[in-house]
């Protein structure tokens, strides 16, 4: 039994297929397992918390692992630690989240593209065909994290106490969510997964796109990320595409294509969920 993950900050999409791709378990969910956030306890927990994954845990040979966190020696190494505990019988890998998007939205596996993650949490990268080239270290969701989910429920919120909302969105803003102050600050201050809280927020864009203020507001974040990454590869940009995988990404792709013409750069691939291009390549790389 091979098992390949897709890892972000709030949740964690588990496959469970043979050597030949065949799927042999329902689709598995867990929460997000970010090293970066969680301890090697929790994340360990989170795992034997799904009854399917500690049933087979001893019939499973193969882990490919690609999870929010894991682009440092330490949060692989782990990440590592905790999957090799549980799954004790298999060949553990582990690889940052980037590279799945990349296998999940490139149209060969030598092409070489820029690939965005726009989820929880965003990143931007550059794979020649072979290798991936990141020119920015990602500091986490306080200091960069552009146009990801959490972002945009900090924008969102902020907006609101600042009362920059037109008067009919904060309406409905403020009927949605608790957006009393100590419920906020409880939630990002005290509670784990501070990040994950934000990027709930950010569904009420999706839901309230026929307002030009959203359409905007979203604008704004894709052109701030954009600026800050994607623009890192200005030369390559001249002759590959721009993928983008997310949640985020999926629901915004009119507001990126968009930026992307203001900004001259072409975009590629949309993909919600990059784990069915990773089941197809490693099935074919075993």
């Amino acid at each position: 039994m091979i098992l390949i993950v897709d890892s972000g900050s709030t949740k964690s999409d588990w496959i469970a297929v043979d050597n030949n791709g065949k799927q042999l378990l329902e689709k598995l969910r867990t929460k997000g397992l970010n090293p970066e956030i969680l301890k090697e306890e929790k994340l360990k927990k989170l795992i034997k918390k799904n009854p399917e994954l500690k049933a087979h845990r001893k019939e499973v040979t193969h882990v490919f692992f690609y999870g929010a966190g894991c682009g440092t020696d330490r949060g692989k190494e782990m990440v590592y630690n905790v999957l090799k505990e549980v799954f004790v019988n298999a060949i553990v890998k582990v690889d940052e989240d980037t590279m799945a998007a990349v296998y999940g939205t490139i149209n060969h596996d030598a092409e070489a593209a820029v690939v965005c993650i726009l989820g929880t949490g965003s990143n931007c990268s550059y794979f020649d065909g072979t290798q991936l080239h990141q020119r920015v270290q990602s500091l986490g969701y306080i200091l960069m994290d552009d146009a990801a989910g959490n972002y945009y429920g900090k924008e969102l919120i902020r907006e609101y106490y600042f009362n920059h909302m037109p008067e009919d969105i904060k309406v409905a803003f403020g009927s949605k969510f608790n957006l009393e102050a100590d419920y906020i600050k409880y939630n990002i201050y005290k509670q784990p997964n501070p990040n994950a809280y934000l990027a709930n927020f950010a569904e009420f864009m999706f839901l309230n796109k026929d307002s030009e203020y959203i359409v905007e507001l979203i604008k704004k974040g894709i052109r701030i990320f954009a600026n800050n990454m994607i623009m890192q590869y200005k030369e390559e940009l001249k002759t590959v595409p721009v993928h983008f995988a997310g949640s985020i990404a999926y629901f915004a792709q009119d507001e990126i294509k968009a930026v992307a013409k203001e900004m001259g750069f072409t975009v590629g691939n949309f993909e919600r969920r990059p784990i069915e291009g990773l089941v197809a390549f490693h099935t074919k790389n075993l």
